[in-house]
């Protein structure tokens, strides 16, 4: 795939240009950009890109063990800064080593720029030594890729994929680059604004269609907010906290919206979907007007689809007009950027005095007072077993809830989002949509290089932190302070506990039973390793982890291996059809 035409492809005649390497464009365009870090792995196909880059001080470079864990870190420091986060990797086995981040990166619309070596183009097609089609390979997980046969295309190229990676729908962008290309010269111009005819994504909603939204909102007898990953990634957490707290209605988040609105806040449920909370559930099966933000209905959300909110009239505002009605049906669709679209909204209603009606909303709120009485995620904490929960309850309160948050996929996750009470969007970093085993640690890393003076805690699992585990090799390189904290139960707990609850307790290859000892191994990397065995071990262990400002700390908790994740909703049940015990 060529490059598409621009607005400036080329530059103006009669300005003065420089002649550039391919490989001085890339790096020129990076600082002209203003790309402050890249995360990646050298080699044969980008050795030349490799050598300018060294010779580059605006722009560093982070030296990953693997170019999976490239494209994570990236992930984390484009959802912590709100920054395209940028990729370099070689070919072949460099560019299929990165899939899965970037993957990762697409199904939760992180916005990233993947630079990706490739053979000479006269190689191209003859299975050429580390050749693969990675134009090819990575189109169903990039919002676009490109292909770079002509060094004169490739300054409007780069411009074009940081352009695209970060507007509308955010997603990761890849460009393939031939070695040769990065050797032949071509004049330097770096576009200022690109265009492009057949990319115009809708930033303002309609406003006939907020208005009529604005209308069905306020009129609802029981309204109900359900925010996803959308509001963060449009920076609309400000005028959504305004709007909510106008109204007075409750809101959930979904996993990856937590933190647009405070978790500490009465009118915040917590998390819905198959481990949201009780009351999240009920509310969203039981309101008459459901308000989706920024968020796509997923399978992991919305349950058995038939009995998805049953009694509602839907809102759906959202960038992406394919989101519209893809799983759920709506009511009134407006396409348009979040942030924009809360701000009319908040005007609207600044504009005259419609309210929803008071009686109806107190009754609202007693039924849900009454389902929050349930308590949900009560557990029992006794003075003899760790339980993951009361880890995760202590990394809360002795961070005072001011971590940035990075997880790996399973039970830990989930116990992350319901215990970890997020007050501010982009302090929490996992993978939702696609959930990477292995993402937690690559992901502090980047957490980590965006914030150095903040605190950055992986919370992981025993299964998942191996599959990443080499780059506690490269926090030594960099002095990447983070702390991870190891729910380690000697199993792959959430595939356990669905084998203990739909397949008879047969825990077919769910039992780790050749564990390294991670305090030795996390020492052998030159960090400071520490073990909890009993509940009154955890708070010390937190303690002197967090007094190692400077140093990266591995938490080994050794918890309840028989422990679960409630509430929780099967795979083809209704929200309303929660297993609580």
């Amino acid at each position: 795939m060529t490059s598409p035409t621009t607005t400036q492809d080329r530059p103006v005649p009669g300005q003065q240009t420089e002649e550039l390497t391919g490989a001085e464009i890339v790096v020129r365009a990076l600082r002209d950009e203003g790309v402050e870090y890249v995360f990646g792995y050298p080699g044969g196909a980008v050795l030349y890109i490799y050598d300018k880059l060294a010779q580059e001080d605006a722009v560093k470079h982070i030296l990953v063990r693997h170019e999976q864990a490239a494209v994570h870190a990236a992930d984390a420091y484009s959802r912590v800064t709100g920054k395209v986060g940028v990729v370099l990797v070689t070919s072949g086995p460099g560019a299929t080593n990165a899939v899965t981040g970037i993957a990762t990166a697409y199904m939760d619309s992180v916005p990233l720029v993947v630079i990706t070596g490739q053979v000479p183009v006269a190689l191209i097609g003859n299975d050429a030594f580390q050749e693969v089609d990675t134009v090819g390979i990575t189109r169903p997980c990039t919002k676009h890729n490109f292909l770079v046969k002509d060094v004169r295309d490739l300054a409007s190229t780069l411009k074009t994929a940081f352009y695209l990676a970060a507007t509308g729908r955010p997603g990761p962008v890849l460009v393939d680059i031939p070695k040769d290309i990065t050797s032949h010269k071509a004049a330097y111009h770096y576009p200022e604004k690109i265009t492009l005819r057949s990319y115009k994504p809708t930033v303002k909603g309609h406003s006939g269609q907020v208005r009529k939204a604005m209308q069905i909102i306020t009129g609802a007898q029981r309204p109900m907010f359900y925010t996803g990953g959308g509001i963060i990634l449009g920076n609309a957490s400000e005028a959504l906290r305004k709007l909510v707290r106008t109204l007075g209605v409750p809101i959930t988040h979904t996993l990856m919206g937590l933190g647009a609105y405070p978790a500490s806040d009465r009118q915040f449920l917590g998390m819905l979907g198959m481990h949201g909370t009780y009351e999240a559930n009920m509310a969203v099966q039981h309101c008459d007007v459901l308000v989706a933000l920024g968020a796509r209905f997923d399978d992991r959300v919305t349950g058995n689809l038939a009995k998805f909110a049953p009694h509602a009239r839907i809102v759906h505002v959202d960038v992406d007009p394919s989101s519209i009605s893809k799983n759920v049906r709506v009511d009134v669709p407006v396409v348009g950027d979040l942030q924009q679209v809360l701000l009319e909204m908040n005007h609207m209603l600044e504009e005259n005095d419609q309210r929803n009606d008071p009686q109806a909303m107190q009754t609202w709120w007693a039924q849900i007072e009454e389902w929050r009485g349930r308590d949900c995620l009560h557990y029992n904490q006794d003075d003899r077993v760790i339980k993951p929960q009361f880890v995760v309850q202590k990394l809360f309160e002795l961070t005072e809830g001011n971590a940035i948050i990075t997880s790996d996929v399973g039970q830990h996750q989930m116990w992350a989002a319901q215990f970890y009470g997020f007050d501010r969007p982009r302090r929490w970093v996992n993978s939702g949509g696609l959930g990477t085993m292995g993402f937690g640690l690559p992901a502090a890393m980047g957490a980590q290089v965006a914030e150095p003076d903040s605190t950055v805690v992986c919370i992981t699992g025993d299964g998942s932190i191996q599959m990443n585990i080499q780059e506690l090799s490269t926090c030594l390189q960099y002095r990447l302070p983070v702390k991870v904290a190891c729910l380690n139960n000697h199993y792959l707990g959430m595939v356990r506990q669905w084998q203990e609850f739909f397949y008879e307790n047969r825990y077919a290859m769910s039992y780790v039973d050749a564990l390294p000892d991670f305090v030795k191994l996390a020492e052998a990397y030159g960090h400071v390793g520490l073990r909890a065995h009993t509940p009154a071990d955890v708070e010390p262990v937190i303690r002197e982890a967090l007094r190692l400002k400077d140093r990266m700390v591995f938490m080994d908790f050794q918890v309840d291996p028989t422990e679960n994740v409630y509430p929780m909703v099967p795979a083809g049940a209704a929200l309303s059809e929660m297993i609580l015990v």
